[in-house]
């Protein structure tokens, strides 16, 4: 059988009670949050989430967005998908990495890995200043699908090299899921 999704983007000001709503409406029309994220940024409030239902729940709740955008002040967007078709023998790592906060971290770290034909599943970032001393910091945390067929000493190695260079501190290590 199968699977009909939709991803929906909604960003607009944070309140409190908005998730309720827009949760309410997908409950209304039939369908289920099947996976999601949400984080207050600034003074904003992102969320992405993949929703599942029969067609014409799907097809409902699709013509609900537009009149809900407005009346809760989000843009939303959304977007049929399917399920995702594992792509080869592919192992899950988890990326940390920490550092005094400086432009192009992310940029660096995502080449590297787009260089090497590892996608990134996940991705995390935040900064925040030190208690004591005040220095702005970055920190990023990421889930990647290494190919099984990866020699992960050398990959390893050539990513703590760029780290080393970028000043990161940094570890690379099979994801605990």
């Amino acid at each position: 059988m199968q699977t009909n999704l939709l991803v929906i983007s909604a960003l607009g000001d944070d309140r409190p009670g908005i998730i309720d709503e827009l949760a309410g409406l997908i409950t209304e029309s039939g369908c289920s949050i099947e996976d999601s994220r949400m984080a207050v940024l600034g003074a904003d409030v992102a969320m992405v989430m993949m929703v599942e239902g029969r067609w014409n729940e799907l097809a409902k709740l699709e013509a609900g967005l537009p009149a809900a955008g407005r009346r809760l002040n989000l843009q939303i967007n959304a977007k049929r998908t399917t399920t995702a078709v594992p792509s080869g023998n592919r192992l899950p790592y988890t990326v940390e990495v920490v550092s005094i906060d400086h432009p192009g971290i992310v940029q660096h770290l995502a080449g590297f890995f787009s260089t090497r034909g590892i996608n990134i599943r996940e991705m995390a970032t935040t900064t925040y200043t030190t208690a004591h001393t005040g220095t702005p910091m970055f920190q990023v945390h990421m889930t990647v699908d290494v190919a099984a067929s990866q020699h992960i000493a050398r990959l390893r190695e050539e990513f703590m090299d760029l780290c080393d260079q970028l000043n990161l501190d940094a570890i690379i290590e099979p994801a605990k899921l």
